[in-house]
Parts: C-alpha cells; structure tokens; sequence
C-alpha cells in the first residue's frame, strides 16, 4: 500500500500539473475577487473564508481526473483490480495521494493566500484548521465520483457534475467554521461536523468507489 501511494506521488509530481495547478488557480481565484467586487477591506474579509474555501474546492476539481484515468488508459488499474491488494485500499491510497498532492498544499497556501483578501487576524489559524480537516472529504468524494466516470471519454465535465453537489455540506461547514470565527461566535459544533462528513466519507467512500470500480472493469 505504501509503495503504491508512493508511487502515485512520485508520478505526480514528474508529469506536473496537478500540485502547481491547483495553486496556480486559487491564487487566480483570490486575485481575481477584489477586481469583482472592490478592494474595500471591510467587504473581503467579510467574504474572505467563502472565498478561500470556493477556491479550495474549485483547486480539488482540477486534478480528479487523473485518480484512475491514467491508470485505465495504461492497464494498471486492472493490475492492481486483480493484485491481492484489496480494491478498497488501492482507492484509499490513490485519494490519499490526491489529498497530499493537492488538497494538502492548498490547505498550507490557505492563510498566506487570506492576506490578499484582508482575512480577520484571528481567522488565520481557523481557516488552516478547517481545510485541514475538510480537504480530505473533497479528495476522497472525487475518488468517488473518478470511478464512476473512470472510462468515460471527456468525463471531466461529468465528474464535476457528479461531485460539486457532494462538496456542499463540506463547503456549507467549512466556510462556517472560519465565519464564526471571524464574528466573534463559538465555532465547535461547525468545526465538528466538518471533521465528522470527513471521518464517514474517509469510511464510506473506499468501499463504494471500489464497488463503481468493478463495475466499469467488467
């Protein structure tokens, strides 16, 4: 498991695209709200943690594709279906590679990124928290919808449909989370949801995803 997880990174970062990618968008995304909306900072960091965690999310899209695709197209999906490796685990490893290659960065870029949109100076740390404990969600519901699409030519577009409407309680939870923060207000029971809908998709999700696996390799 390991050394597939290994690998997945190690592909990851010699064909590029995915990590710089994704960081390369939000920061366009964060750039690109004050030039819509004003450079007033009082409106920014009203919206500043909805921004940051549409940005996020947006970032996650670009890369979910290529959790199982390049792995169809070559073969090795089917190697590693027929492998003693249980399914469940190699769909567990490729998210996981897809959360430290994308969803992890974006997560550590997150607060320097919150400076351009004046993020309130106690929201700093809330808004690290909370895609930390968010993020996962996103990389293993897009595993999710990768092997549902897994095949699909041009199933990109597909895939975001099939994904964006699984994103919205971790969204909802996540850019609450910071929000309160930033009002002043008690943020725990949002902080705690958004770490549960992580804990049940880090459960859900493997043995689902591996199931929409098998289907499309018969």
């Amino acid at each position: 498991m390991i050394a597939l997880l290994r690998r997945d990174m190690a592909l990851t970062f010699r064909m590029g695209g995915g990590f710089g990618l994704s960081l390369a968008f939000f920061l366009i995304v964060v750039m690109f709200v004050p030039f819509g909306i004003g450079a007033e900072s009082s409106t920014l960091s009203i919206i500043a943690p909805g921004v940051l965690w549409i940005g996020a999310l947006l970032a996650c899209l670009l890369s979910l594709d290529r959790i199982f695709q390049l792995d169809f197209e070559d073969g090795s999906l089917d190697l590693l279906a027929t492998s003693p490796l249980p399914l469940e685990g190699v769909v567990a490893m490729k998210a996981l590679a897809h959360w430290l290659t994308t969803g992890l960065p974006l997560t550590l870029a997150a607060p320097f990124f919150g400076f351009l949109l004046h993020l309130p100076q106690g929201a700093y740390l809330w808004t690290f928290l909370s895609l930390l404990a968010g993020t996962p969600a996103l990389s293993f519901l897009g595993a999710f919808g990768a092997a549902i699409t897994v095949g699909l030519k041009r199933g990109g577009l597909l895939l975001s449909l099939l994904v964006l409407p699984l994103y919205i309680p971790t969204l909802i939870f996540g850019a609450q989370t910071v929000t309160m923060i930033a009002k002043g207000q008690n943020n725990t029971t949002a902080f705690l949801i958004l770490a549960a809908i992580s804990l049940f998709t880090l459960a859900i999700v493997p043995f689902s995803a591996a199931m929409a696996l098998r289907i499309n390799l018969r």
